[in-house]
């Protein structure tokens, strides 16, 4: 029981160490992610139509 005592204050001690984001930079980094993501959405979806119409075009003209 000691040792999760002894753990728990050590967690404590080092959650003060902990610095936050300000609100500008947490809404800086919200949009960068959501932006990437979206990019990548759509590249992917450009790769899934070309290859399902490539295989479309190699099935057919067998």
């Amino acid at each position: 029981m000691q040792k999760i005592t002894e753990f728990f204050k050590e967690v404590m001690v080092e959650a003060k160490h902990i610095t936050w984001p300000t609100r500008k930079q947490t809404i800086y980094f919200t949009v960068a992610v959501l932006a990437i993501s979206i990019l990548v959405a759509y590249y992917l979806g450009l790769l899934d139509f070309l290859f399902s119409k490539g295989l479309e075009r190699a099935l057919l003209n067998r």
